[in-house]
């Protein structure tokens, strides 16, 4: 089979088929794996095979990306695995965002577990979202976000592609709705941990989020949804940053990618203080690539109404989950929070959405 169920799976048999799929000559005699990373929907390995022979085109390691969680966890996340292995398929290869290479992807009719089979970033290191990032890196990844975004702005084609359709006011007064299902029982959860005006502002983006979905929908391209600290690589020296995982990879306003990384990602002191430089930043990045009609200004005032994706992604993520919650997990979750909450109300975000 081609969708490996499990890391049990992933034998040497099954990474001679996927390897000679995408064109290397090879055969794996031996392999050894181990799990990486912390994901919350779906685990990765690191694999290391023996080749019986050498080849200069062969990497040395790879990373598997398996599907995780019970049947019931999975079939309430499986849109995400869909996501992951339609942007492999049919979207990494007409942007230039820096993201692994992926040697294999596939996914079961029934959508309950896939295979990705992808570039070891190896010594690159991912981020840490309770510890922030530099301002240079910022810059970097910013940089990197508009290779994601320009080739594909305005695309009217991407809307035929049904994995990452944007959602209609029936979708997004639904997704309201779970949203503040989902908040009720994160404020719950946290709300020990949380001061009053975090937790309110929480609450707050329920009843709003369906007419915000469907606000400025215009310039639109590919987003991937998620773009914060723990799903970058970081190379050890310079610049260079790589994105990971596209569970939410969509079709939507590019500034809600800008607004959830710089909201999230970086100390919220910090932001305050170059949040101004770090959108020309951006905005320069897509001029460079054949985005010219945009200006600072205006993807300064997106970006201040982008900032709903930041409460959204980390209360629906934190409680669709497929891993049970750690101390570890639980301190990105607040820390997502606690400065997603900061940005939102510096920028006086909820006030702008009323008025949209």
């Amino acid at each position: 089979m081609s969708v490996a169920a499990d890391i049990e799976q992933v034998t040497p048999t099954w990474l001679t088929a996927r390897l000679r799929g995408a064109g290397l000559d090879v055969d794996v005699v031996e392999l050894e794996s181990r799990r990486v990373g912390t994901g919350q929907i779906g685990a990765s390995y690191r694999v290391v095979p023996t080749y019986a022979a050498p080849h200069d085109g062969a990497p040395t390691s790879f990373i598997v990306k398996l599907a995780t969680g019970d049947e019931a966890v999975r079939r309430r996340v499986a849109g995400g695995f869909v996501k992951e292995v339609g942007f492999y398929s049919a979207i990494a290869g007409t942007v230039v965002v820096r993201t692994p290479r992926c040697w294999h992807a596939a996914i079961a009719e029934d959508t309950l577990t896939f295979s990705l089979l992808l570039e070891d970033l190896a010594p690159a290191v991912p981020g840490v979202q309770k510890n922030g990032c530099s301002i240079a890196q910022a810059h970097d990844a910013l940089r990197n976000l508009a290779g994601l975004h320009a080739p594909r702005w305005n695309d009217p084609t991407l809307l035929d592609l049904e994995f990452i359709a944007p959602p209609d006011a029936e979708v997004a007064d639904f997704l309201g709705a779970i949203y503040t299902d989902m908040a009720d029982q994160f404020t719950e959860r946290y709300r020990d941990a949380l001061g009053p005006t975090e937790l309110q502002i929480i609450r707050d983006v329920g009843p709003v989020l369906g007419r915000w979905q469907m606000a400025r929908p215009r310039p639109f391209t590919v987003t991937h949804g998620d773009y914060r600290l723990d799903n970058l690589m970081f190379p050890t020296k310079g610049d260079g940053v790589s994105v990971l995982d596209w569970q939410t990879v969509a079709v939507a306003p590019p500034s809600r990618d800008v607004a959830y990384f710089l909201g999230n990602s970086i100390d919220s002191s910090l932001r305050r203080d170059h949040e101004r430089a770090l959108i020309d930043t951006y905005v320069q990045a897509l001029g460079d690539l054949g985005v010219t009609d945009y200006s600072t200004e205006a993807c300064f005032e997106d970006y201040r109404f982008g900032q709903l994706q930041g409460p959204m992604i980390t209360v629906l993520g934190c409680m669709f989950a497929s891993s049970e919650p750690t101390p570890e997990s639980d301190e990105m979750f607040l820390t997502m929070a606690r400065r997603s909450c900061a940005a939102i109300n510096d920028l006086a975000t909820l006030e702008l959405v009323a008025s949209a």
